[in-house]
C-alpha cells in the first residue's frame, strides 16, 4: 500500500453526546471510562475510528457497544482538535449529538459500562474536554429548538400546552410568557385540539392537543421563534 511519506499518523476518536428527556427533566447519558487514563471517571461514549468504517458507522458502533442503544439518529456536531486534548496520543475527536425520549429506549440500556442518566443540573466532572463538548451541544440544541419544533418529537400522543411550555422552559432554564408562547405555538397550525382535558393540576383543566403530522413535516424547517430572542444562543456558541 502506498502511503504519504514523512507524515504523522493521528488517531480519530468519536464521542457521542446523548441528551434525553424523561417527561419532566433533560438528562445526559454518561459512562464510566473503562481504561486509563481517567479510568472509571465519568465520560461521554467514546472510541476510536477503525480503518474500515465511516465516522457515522463508528458513532453507531461505539454507542451500541458502550450503552446498548441502537437506531438512534445522531448528527455530527463539531471536531475538537486541540493538540493537548488527550494526554496519551495526538487525537482529534468528532462529536455527535442526539436528543431522545428516555422512555422509548430505557429497555436497551446496558449495565456493562455503568451507563447512567444524569440531570443536566447535576452533572459530574467529565474527562478531557468533554465538558466543553457538552456545553457546545447544549447551545446548539437550544438554538435549533428555538427555531424549529424538534422538541415536539419528545411529546406523547396527547399533551397539553402547559406541558409543552414546561419542556421549553426546562431546556432554556427560564420562564416564558404563557400568552405569547401559546399564541406562537397555535399560529403554526400544527396542533389539533382534542375534546378532553387534563384535570390533574386544576378543576378547570387544560385541553389536550395532538400533532397534525402532515403539517408538522411540512413546517419542520420553518423558522418559528417560540423563544424570546434574548434567550436564543447563536449557532456558533
Amino acid at each position: 500500500m502506498i502511503k504519504y511519506s514523512n507524515q504523522t499518523r493521528i488517531l480519530t476518536a468519536i464521542d457521542c453526546i446523548i441528551f434525553g428527556f424523561d417527561g419532566s427533566d433533560y438528562k445526559l447519558l454518561l459512562i464510566q471510562r473503562g481504561f486509563a487514563p481517567e479510568k472509571e471517571k465519568w465520560s461521554l461514549m467514546g472510541g476510536f475510528l477503525q480503518f474500515d468504517e465511516s465516522l457515522d458507522q463508528a458513532a453507531n458502533r461505539i454507542l451500541k457497544k458502550l450503552t446498548g442503544l441502537e437506531d438512534v439518529y445522531m448528527e455530527q456536531m463539531h471536531t475538537f482538535s486541540r493538540p493537548d486534548r488527550d494526554p496519551v496520543e495526538r487525537t482529534i475527536a468528532v462529536a455527535y449529538v442526539a436528543l431522545i425520549d428516555i422512555h422509548k429506549y430505557e429497555q436497551q440500556i446496558s449495565d456493562k459500562f455503568h451507563a447512567h442518566w444524569f440531570s443536566m443540573n447535576e452533572l459530574p466532572h467529565l474527562i478531557f474536554d468533554h465538558e466543553e463538548m457538552v456545553e457546545m451541544a447544549k447551545s446548539r440544541l437550544r438554538y435549533k429548538a428555538a427555531l424549529h419544533p424538534i422538541l415536539f418529537e419528545l411529546l406523547p400522543k396527547k399533551f397539553t400546552l402547559p406541558h409543552l411550555q414546561a419542556m421549553y422552559e426546562s431546556l432554556y432554564e427560564t420562564k416564558i410568557d404563557k400568552r405569547n408562547f401559546t399564541r406562537k405555538v397555535l399560529s403554526t397550525n400544527m396542533l389539533i385540539k382534542e375534546n378532553d382535558k387534563d384535570k390533574t393540576s386544576s378543576k378547570k383543566g387544560a385541553f389536550y392537543y395532538s400533532i397534525d403530522e402532515s403539517k408538522y413535516k411540512n413546517q419542520f424547517q420553518t423558522v418559528l421563534n417560540f423563544i424570546p430572542r434574548n434567550e436564543i444562543p447563536t449557532a456558533n456558541e
